[in-house]
């Protein structure tokens, strides 16, 4: 009989372990996630140009690959006039491609990343006087959805990374 309890004492503790293990990789992944996934989404890089001349050259790489750009928000205006306060120039890019967004739109269980549309490219002043680009990582954000939505966003995000290179 002490055999049979020590038995089944040892399978307990073990399942206890695994258990134990399984739950501290999940919180473990979790808290890695948490942490790393705002730098893997958001890419920022710094132009050599001035903001409105790497404004123009992100909408001129954009419509000689085929994008359409629908709008250049000044958000600092629009906080300015909207009651907020006086902030550093800040442009948003607004971007489609037309057959891209078809193969979304016209698939009924792609349609709800539509809230990510259209392409969206910053570009923005910082307090040392540089003028920086961010852009989503389309990939990486395709791949957390897969299907019609992984496809698109792939070639999406290798196309948004030609519209922001910067020859020397």
């Amino acid at each position: 009989m002490r055999i049979a309890c020590k038995e089944t004492h040892m399978k307990a503790s073990t399942l206890v372990g695994y258990v134990a293990g399984l739950l501290s990789g999940v919180a473990l992944t979790a808290l890695l996630g948490w942490t790393l996934l705002p730098g893997m989404m958001l890419h920022e890089r710094r132009s050599p140009h001035g903001l409105d001349q790497t404004v123009a050259q992100i909408a001129g790489n954009a419509k000689a690959m085929g994008w359409s750009v629908s709008s250049i928000s000044k958000l600092d205006e629009n906080v300015r006039n909207n009651g907020g306060g006086s902030v550093l120039p800040v442009r948003v890019i607004n971007l489609c491609q037309a057959q891209h967004a078809t193969r979304v739109l016209a698939d009924d269980a792609a349609r709800r990343v539509a809230v990510f549309m259209p392409c969206r490219i910053a570009v923005y002043q910082k307090q040392d006087g540089g003028t920086y680009v961010s852009t989503l990582d389309a990939a990486l954000l395709g791949r957390m959805f897969g299907g019609t939505v992984g496809a698109v966003m792939g070639e999406v995000g290798r196309e948004q990374s030609r519209m922001v290179n910067f020859p020397d």
